[in-house]
């Protein structure tokens, strides 16, 4: 069995405020701690369950904030952005049996984490596909969907968690943080740490293959831009046009098209 794990960090136990989570700050180095923890305790059970292999994308900000030496010797980790359209699932590929996503969040205009993006929160309003409200969970599980990949468990927030029951209710989520205005209630660290551990356990018995998220046959795409000269500018990425003066809209049948627009737009 062969694993991929994409890491964010705004859903990790503890973290409240941009500053939690950016280089330098004050409270950072504890939430990086947290965050190697979580995923520390998601391989620990993968591998007892079978998982001979383990490719961890570190998918937050810089994509340089995982404690390496703190993670089992046998994981192969993927550091900062080579540029490519899957980019928090880079070289995700057929040859995974499934993948487990770690500390992920709520999507762009959500309410669920005081954090809430999707991709950039200093460009994106919200995205949209086939007028849904696209959050980064969405996006990377359809990729990884392109290559037939069960996403079989996710941990972030509650608003996540409710959204992925939504969308596939056979993926198992863990909820280590609840976002209420601008703040947040998280669990005791430890507590995450357990829970996590039980819902990789019982997502890697499950039946994965129900967990694959389904491609729809066509993509419409709205991108809502804070300020309308990206979207002014985005309009002009092929197939890409004006619906208003902060968004564009883009449709497609390729979903890696659709991945292309946003590497190119956001």
């Amino acid at each position: 069995m062969k694993l991929y794990i994409s890491v964010d960090m705004e859903g990790i136990t503890g973290v409240a405020h941009w500053d939690d989570v950016t280089h330098g700050k004050h409270r950072y180095s504890q939430i990086q701690k947290q965050m190697t923890a979580e995923v520390q305790a998601a391989c620990e059970v993968s591998f007892k369950a079978g998982a001979k292999e383990i490719v961890i994308k570190d998918a937050h900000d810089t994509g340089r904030n995982l404690l390496i030496d703190l993670l089992p010797e046998n994981v192969r980790v993927i550091h900062g952005w080579s540029g490519h359209p899957y980019s928090m699932v880079q070289e995700i590929d057929d040859s995974f049996s499934c993948m487990l996503t770690i500390g992920y969040h709520s999507c762009a205009a959500s309410r669920f984490n005081p954090l809430s993006h999707t991709f950039s929160s200093r460009k994106v309003m919200y995205i949209k596909i086939n007028e849904r409200r696209a959050s980064e969970f969405l996006i990377n599980g359809l990729t990884a969907a392109l290559h037939s990949v069960p996403v079989v468990f996710a941990s972030g927030d509650e608003g996540l968690c409710q959204e992925i029951r939504e969308i596939n209710p056979n993926i198992t989520t863990v909820a280590v943080l609840k976002g209420v205005g601008d703040s947040t209630i998280s669990l005791n660290p430890n507590q995450s740490i357990l829970k996590i551990k039980k819902g990789v356990e019982k997502a890697l018995k499950s039946n994965m293959e129900s967990c694959i998220l389904e491609l729809p046959e066509n993509f419409t795409v709205d991108i809502c831009f804070k300020q309308h000269p990206h979207a002014y500018r985005g309009s002009f990425f092929p197939g890409a046009n004006l619906v208003d003066t902060n968004t564009i809209r883009f449709e497609t049948d390729d979903y890696f098209e659709v991945l292309r627009l946003f590497a190119f737009t956001i």
